[in-house]
C-alpha cells in the first residue's frame, strides 16, 4: 500500500480532515516556512489527533536545527517521527531519538546510482531506528514545499531497492502516474492540496482517494 503524507498542517480542522480521509502521516513544520507552527499550536493539534480512534502518524519537520532542540520539541509535542529536511548529514541523524525521515534533495546532477549510494550510507550509519528517505525537488531558495517535480524516472530503481517517500509537485491529477512509474513506499504532498496558500479539505480528500485508486494492481 502506498502511504500518504499530508505536510504543512497548521490548523486542527485540517489535521482532523486528514485523519478522516485516512492519511497515513501528517507533517507539522517547525522550520522557517510560511507553514511554520509553534510548539504550542503543534501540541494542540496533536492533543486533538490523539483522541481519535484512528489517527495518522505525526511527523515534525526540521531544517538545520540543533539535534538537542529537535529532540526536546519532539518529546514535548509527542511526535512519532522527525523529518530532517536541511543540509544535515547521516552523522547528525545518529543524535535524533525518534525514527528519522531523511530528505534527499534531487537536482539535475543526481543519478539513481548516487541516490542509492546516499541511502546505503544511511542504512550503514547505525541510527537508533531504521530510516526512511524522502526524495524531494532541490531548490536554491527552499528546503521543500516548492510545488515542483523532479525527474520521476530516477525514483523507480531507488524505490525498488528501498522504501522511499516521493514529494515535489504532486497533485490529485498526477499522483497516479507517479505510483505507476515508481511504485514508491509513500507520497508526500503540501502545495498540491492547497488553495490560496491554505489547506483545501476537498483537495486532501481527492488526493488520498486518487492514491488509493491509483495503487490498484500495484504490489
Amino acid at each position: 500500500m502506498t502511504r500518504v503524507k499530508i505536510c504543512g498542517i497548521t490548523r486542527i480542522k485540517d489535521a482532523i480532515a486528514c485523519a478522516d480521509a485516512r492519511a497515513d502521516f501528517i507533517g507539522l513544520v517547525f522550520a522557517p516556512s510560511r507553514r511554520r507552527i509553534d510548539v504550542e499550536t503543534a501540541s494542540q493539534i496533536i492533543h486533538k489527533i490523539n483522541k481519535l480512534d484512528k489517527r495518522p502518524v505525526i511527523v515534525g519537520v526540521f531544517v538545520n536545527a540543533p539535534a538537542t532542540s529537535v529532540n526536546r520539541i519532539a518529546t514535548y509535542c509527542r511526535l512519532d517521527y522527525v523529518q530532517i529536511s536541511g543540509d544535515e548529514n547521516w552523522d547528525y541523524c545518529k543524535d535524533i531519538e525518534l525514527p528519522v525521515i531523511k530528505v534527499i534533495h534531487i537536482t539535475g546532477a543526481h543519478t539513481s546510482k548516487n541516490i542509492l549510494c546516499e541511502i546505503e550510507t544511511g542504512y550503514k550509519s547505525r541510527l537508533k531506528h531504521k530510516p526512511v528517505c524522502l526524495l524531494d525537488t532541490g531548490a536554491l531558495d527552499s528546503y521543500g514545499g516548492t510545488g515542483q517535480a523532479f525527474d520521476w524516472s530516477l525514483a523507480g530503481e531507488v524505490a525498488s531497492r528501498y522504501p522511499v517517500i516521493i514529494a515535489g509537485g504532486l497533485t490529485a491529477e498526477n499522483v497516479s502516474r507517479l505510483i505507476k512509474t515508481a511504485r514508491p513506499w509513500g507520497v508526500d504532498v503540501s502545495t498540491g492540496v492547497e488553495t490560496n496558500s491554505r489547506k483545501d479539505i476537498n483537495k486532501i480528500i481527492s488526493f488520498i482517494k486518487t492514491v488509493r485508486m491509483g495503487q490498484e494492481g500495484v504490489i
